[in-house]
């Protein structure tokens, strides 16, 4: 096998590695850190998919910046969503009866 292939082969498998410890951290009685934990195993999966199967280590700095850029712009949407979403009174009312 050519070292891409075996490169790709070893990404696969943390992928999996990382499909089971998500797996694990959702049956753990972890509180309110599950939900941290779970993004941080999502962000290490993303970063394994766009590092090796999306080949960002043989793109140019200017690629690297719009990934980081598009990411970041995600970040702040979802962030503001969700303050939009946790904002609204009805959402209060319903959280403290």
């Amino acid at each position: 096998m050519s070292a891409n292939v075996k490169r790709l082969v070893a990404a696969g498998l943390m992928l999996q590695i990382l499909l089971g410890l998500t797996l694990l951290v959702a049956f753990l009685p972890l509180g309110s850190l599950k939900p941290w934990i779970g993004y941080g195993i999502a962000s290490a999966k993303a970063a394994l998919v766009l590092w090796f199967f999306m080949e960002m280590r043989e793109e140019g700095g200017l690629v690297r910046l719009a990934t980081v850029a598009a990411f970041a712009w995600l970040a702040i949407m979802l962030t503001l969503g969700a303050a939009d979403y946790l904002s609204r009174g009805w959402v209060a009312a319903y959280l403290n009866p």
